[in-house]
């Protein structure tokens, strides 16, 4: 199989967009990306009638065997897990027919939710429902037989329903995001309660690197609590701004000169449902990589 300068540049989005899906991880899907290039590139003498099958089919099973080993590793996280965050610009500013930029399944609500799948539901969601292959060709990625893929994707559909009433409004959810902020700098309790769910659970990821609740905050009155506690404690040169992030405006919090902390959202049904503060400097470090080099 020959692979061109024209192969690579045409494959990379889709192939780390994949392996970012999978993976919930950039730096993991870029190593894994070009990875694949390398070994699809030794593979001179093997005649492969479809490349964009073949590539991805390599870079799914390199990153199923990622996810199995590193099942120990989540295991072992302090805290809970957030996805790392990917910086775009607004997604619509971009050419629509990049898979990189896709809204469908790159959410921070979304790739979390991918944490409840099994290795094998995860890819077989992802290539039906986001990069639409044929179940026949799904089973020749994971080798497995047509009626199984299809009763795998039936199964991790029912596991991440939760996010399919998920809104990706950016807009409207932006918007909603500028209220969020100007309720919280006014103790605005009123507009609070109607923007933040009551049933809302937060996600702190600090990763044991830095101080973050070691498990979930639920319930609308304890996630209050927590953010005006945070709020009480910031430095005067504490700032933020709301980026696109995952497609999704998120807000970047800077303390100190520094990048400090991302908040990102699950919108649902006009109301915050979840929010995920990412504060682990190493999901951080990469985070202004506004696109894959």
């Amino acid at each position: 199989m020959q692979i061109t300068d024209e192969d690579y540049q045409h494959y990379k989005p889709l192939l780390f967009s994949l392996g970012y899906r999978l993976l919930g991880s950039v730096m993991e899907a870029e190593d894994m990306m070009q990875e694949t290039f390398l070994r699809a590139i030794k593979l001179k003498e093997q005649n492969i009638n479809n490349k964009k099958a073949y590539l991805c089919k390599m870079m799914t099973n390199r990153c199923l065997d990622a996810l199995k080993s590193a099942r120990y590793k989540r295991e072992q996280y302090v805290g809970p897990w957030n996805p790392e965050p990917l910086l775009l610009e607004k997604w619509h500013a971009f050419d629509p027919s990049e898979t990189l930029i896709k809204k469908e399944g790159l959410s921070i609500a979304y790739l979390r939710m991918m944490e409840h799948l099994t290795a094998d539901e995860r890819a077989v969601l992802l290539l039906r429902e986001i990069f639409d292959f044929p179940y026949s060709e799904i089973a020749n990625i994971i080798e497995k037989k047509d009626e199984n893929c299809r009763k795998i994707y039936s199964r991790a559909k029912q596991k991440i329903s939760l996010v399919e009433g998920e809104s990706l409004n950016y807009e409207k959810n932006e918007s909603m995001v500028h209220s969020f902020i100007k309720a919280l700098q006014l103790q605005n309790m009123d507009a609070l309660l109607e923007l933040i769910s009551e049933n809302v659970t937060l996600y702190s990821d600090g990763g044991g690197k830095v101080n973050a609740a070691v498990r979930p905050v639920v319930s609308r009155s304890n996630v209050l609590a927590l953010l005006f506690g945070i709020l009480k404690k910031v430095p005067k040169d504490f700032n933020f701004e709301i980026k696109n992030v995952n497609t999704q405006p998120a807000i970047v919090i800077n303390m100190n000169g520094t990048l400090q902390s991302i908040l990102s959202f699950y919108i649902s049904n006009d109301q915050m449902n979840e929010i995920y503060i990412t504060m682990n400097p190493e999901k951080l470090a990469i985070f202004y990589r506004d696109k894959i080099r």
